[in-house]
């Protein structure tokens, strides 16, 4: 049993990295003893339907390579796997605890964590700190001149443009404390100890750099490696929105950047606007009469709709857990206007799938898509799997690497759907739930 000195906790969530931390800078330089902290969240990890879930293995060895790093300088990372409340009493018993320092989580199931183990820590004289870490503006920060979010993205980012200036990208010199690190050295579970398996999806690395000046040019066009391919690394924290920003606020082309404001502004939208979780932000959404057909829906899932550009982006995302931008946008669109199913199914499988999921941007994509969102896409406004195709993937080298039977008609299936049957049918659901 370690002794029980007052320490200070650093509880790990979105942040799996010790460099540019800011809760990490501020625990360290409190003066007391710091133990990093992370929590295996069984309230989260029983709900995944997949045991060798790429996002549970990800964490997991980002935690080993942040374990080692604190290892080396004779400190650990205590590990707890149970809910964040009976991980907390456990740690309470064990330690005493003068104050935790964690990084603010925008989710609504996070905000409610927090005022739980809040209000836990303060009946045992522990105080919860929490900072500013995965966005440059959150909350409050970005509004309108009458104290109101905006909801529509181009004045939100021509006021975050405004804004911002060298002491919001100004990076938190974590290094120069890490002797104040607790001294303790402890065992680290097996992933099989937690309850999972190791997945075997490709984690793509962290640069970013080169991608910057030419994604304007490149970004649309899925066979192209022309994204950087870093948003799980930005979901969980194992780079630094600081630094991603200054590379982006550094070059001449602003496209790059204008990605990292969408992520802020939604991560803001949610925050202020909760319930779109699972209501259209524009509530007359809610009465669309969707059909629903889960023949339909699992033909989108598998990628067998009979539109190869469709089929191309679910099959990227089954196998790799990675989908193209350009390509959430035509699939969301396909499976909530073309084929009428509500977006939330679509949102749904995205969170299963995608190795990046993040809430507040995938639920604003897909609100965004289905024209119920903030600053979403008119509803009449139905992409044609066709016209993206000759716009985006001319070539078909995108879809030739993903459907490559997609021109034989013994193995690929028709179309499930006729596009102008489904865009009439489309706008007359639409419509009507308008004007009810």
């Amino acid at each position: 049993m370690p002794d029980k000195q007052s320490i200070n906790i650093f509880w790990l969530r979105r942040d799996l990295r010790l460099n540019d931390n800011a809760a990490l800078y501020h625990a360290l330089k409190s003066g007391k003893p710091v133990l990093p902290l992370f929590i295996f969240d069984t309230i989260i990890l029983d709900k995944l339907e997949d045991k060798d879930d790429a996002r549970v293995t990800f964490i997991y060895q980002s935690l080993i390579e942040l374990d080692q790093k604190l290892k080396d300088l004779e400190s650990s990372v205590l590990i707890k796997n149970t809910s964040p409340k009976e991980a907390w009493v456990e740690i309470l018993e064990e330690y005493n605890v003068d104050t935790v320092f964690t990084n603010q989580d925008y989710e609504p199931y996070a905000r409610q964590r927090d005022q739980e183990i809040s209000q836990l820590l303060a009946g045992k004289g522990s105080k919860f700190c929490t900072y500013k870490d995965q966005v440059i503006f959150d909350r409050d920060e970005i509004m309108k001149a009458d104290g109101t979010p905006y909801t529509v993205f181009t004045p939100y980012s021509r006021k975050w443009k405004e804004k911002l200036n060298d002491f919001y990208l100004k990076a938190y010199p974590v290094e120069k404390y890490l002797q104040n690190l607790l001294k303790i050295k402890l065992d680290f579970p097996s992933l099989q100890a937690i309850g999972f398996e190791t997945s075997t999806l490709p984690i793509p690395g962290k640069e970013y750099r080169t991608v910057i000046a030419d994604y304007a040019k490149t970004r649309d066009f899925p066979a192209l490696q022309g994204t950087s391919r870093i948003s799980h690394h930005l979901r969980f924290g194992t780079l630094s929105i600081r630094e991603l920003a200054t590379a982006a606020n550094q070059s001449e082309e602003k496209t790059w950047l204008n990605e990292l404001i969408w992520r802020d502004f939604y991560a803001m939208i949610l925050w202020h606007f909760p319930q779109t979780i699972d209501h259209s932000y524009k509530s007359d959404f809610d009465k669309i009469e969707w059909r629903n057909n889960e023949q339909e829906f699992e033909a989108w899932c598998k990628g067998k709709t009979g539109y190869p550009l469709v089929d191309a982006g679910m099959r990227q995302l089954n196998t790799i857990g990675w989908m193209h931008n350009r390509l959430r946008m035509v699939t969301a669109s396909f499976l909530s206007k073309h084929l009428l199913i509500d977006w939330r199914w679509g949102e749904h499988y995205f969170a299963r799938k995608l190795l990046d999921y993040d809430m507040s941007s995938n639920v604003g994509g897909w609100q965004w898509a289905a024209g119920s969102g903030t600053d979403a896409a008119p509803f009449f406004r139905i992409f044609s799997p066709a016209a993206q195709t000759k716009r985006f993937d001319p070539k078909f080298e995108y879809i030739k690497k993903w459907v490559p039977e997609y021109l034989d008609p013994f193995k690929y299936p028709a179309p499930i759907v006729d596009h102008q049957k489904a865009r009439e049918r489309c706008l007359a659901a639409f419509k009507k739930a308008l004007n009810n």
